[in-house]
């Protein structure tokens, strides 16, 4: 009897966790080229911080639009090849990000039009974002056999973490030992260029990669789909998974409120406080941060790698204890951890010290939210949903998370010109609320099927 080929799983999943990892990296890049895009375009044009906030933010509009996109796309195209497109779309963004004056503009010479340019570019690498955050997870919990699907799954979090963790040695590589001048005129382009490595990797890859047994059933490419089955699970279970793939897939789809409009509201303040806390100006901005406390260039980079592994270690924390420990526990000891971290550093800096307190108090802050509110926020919104509204209502969570994203990183430089210790401890507020919030509304669903998470809302 042909038993399942954990080899195979291993090998198909980790390609498509290549989505995850180039999600962290495209996101990540630009924590180490803020300053020189700063010196390069939003100084030399005499443009304000706002001009600054919106550029450095502008993949998030890109975001918004894939992750809208990502259901339709995934439907119509199917699994792999949106993963493709987005592959491609990243390739692109690379490239272009790297040399935004490619074909029409002088290279070297800043103006309007090289400023627009990069931000087109970098929007198109916010569409891959999109998709992938979306359509990866997707994939692996459609090819992954039941029984490993909740730990296989999570490994699309530690990608993304991986990734920004990579992209931080990279650039740290980029700029150690430069001079400033050639940092902020050749270096930055680097930063960017090196995503098409893993981009065409992953683009690669995916020919050698399977679509998805659920998408050919839909499609009613019933052999192609056992064949796969097969050569996931054995010959034994493949039968009658495919059943049950059947039996699924001809069930009707439902509106978006036919369980009522308070799951969509959890679904989307779980989305929305997972950005108003802050973590994303952390992982964008870090060097920014440590430089403003007084790290040199190199070592503001170094710190940001610190920061970076701090994160790979507690994502491993959350994955090992997500289902032992429940969700809720998690998620609000995450908040209080942020809390307490954001409010430290907020007093640190308006009292003005700086010093090795504020690095520990960022790493409290960043650990607390990597072992609960970042990779818990994503199995929570693949479980809360009933089975006939789930695309629609995973789509929308997807595309209020990354217009909150866009909203904090794109104001956080005109927050911190009008007050640095505020500006944390706005984030501050923002953990305290999200604790209540998950207190008092979101349901546990530890050891609950998704027919009983459907049974829940349907009281």
């Amino acid at each position: 009897m042909k038993e399942r080929n954990t080899f195979y799983i291993a090998t198909i999943t980790l390609v498509a966790t290549l989505g995850g990892l180039l999600f962290g990296y495209d996101t990540a890049v630009i924590s180490g080229a803020d300053k020189s895009i700063q010196a390069f375009l939003i100084t030399s044009l005499g443009l304000s911080s706002l001009a600054h906030g919106a550029t450095i933010s502008s993949a998030l509009i890109g975001c918004i639009l894939g992750g809208s996109i990502s259901g339709l796309l995934a439907s119509k195209l199917g699994r792999k090849n949106t993963l493709f497109l987005a592959a491609v779309l990243f390739f692109v963004s690379a490239l272009g990000s790297g040399n935004p004056e490619f074909l029409f503009f002088e290279k070297g010479v800043p103006t309007m039009g090289l400023l627009y340019m990069f931000n087109f570019y970098r929007i198109i690498g916010g569409i891959g974002v999109g998709l992938a955050s979306a359509v990866s997870p997707m994939y692996i919990g459609e090819i992954a056999p039941a029984d490993i699907r909740g730990r296989l799954v999570s490994l699309n979090q530690f990608a993304i973490i991986f990734g920004m963790l990579v992209v931080y040695f990279v650039n740290w590589g980029i700029a150690n030992g430069q001079t400033l001048d050639w940092i902020n005129t050749v270096g930055w382009r680097r930063m960017f260029t090196s995503e098409a490595i893993p981009a065409g990797l992953f683009g690669i890859l995916l020919f050698f990669v399977p679509e998805t047994p659920r998408y050919l059933a839909i499609k009613n490419q019933d052999e192609k789909a056992l064949q796969i089955l097969t050569k996931i699970n054995g010959a034994a279970r493949a039968a009658e998974i495919m059943k049950e793939i059947k039996g699924s897939v001809v069930k009707s789809s439902a509106k978006l409120f036919s369980y009522g409009k308070v799951v969509i509201i959890i679904g989307i303040l779980l989305s929305v406080f997972q950005q108003f806390v802050g973590i994303n100006v952390a992982l964008y901005y870090a060097p920014r941060i440590f430089e403003s406390m007084g790290a040199e260039k190199d070592a503001s980079m170094m710190q940001t790698i610190i920061m970076g592994l701090v994160n790979v270690i507690f994502t491993v924390v959350a994955i090992l204890t997500v289902d032992k420990w429940g969700r809720k526990p998690l998620l609000m000891v995450g908040s209080v951890g942020m809390a307490i971290g954001m409010f430290a550093i907020g007093s640190l800096a308006f009292m003005k010290v700086i010093g090795i307190g504020t690095l520990v108090f960022i790493i409290v802050y960043t650990a607390s939210f990597m072992m609960s509110w970042g990779p818990i926020c994503w199995v929570l919104i693949s479980e809360l949903f009933p089975n006939k509204i789930r695309g629609k209502a995973v789509a929308v969570a997807v595309a209020a998370q990354w217009a909150a994203n866009y909203f904090i990183s794109s104001t956080y430089p005109a927050m911190m010109e009008f007050s640095s210790g505020g500006t944390y401890f706005f984030y501050g507020i923002m953990s305290i609320l999200s604790f209540i919030f998950v207190w008092k509304m979101v349901p546990e669903t530890k050891n609950k099927t998704l027919e009983e998470m459907e049974l829940l809302w349907k009281k």
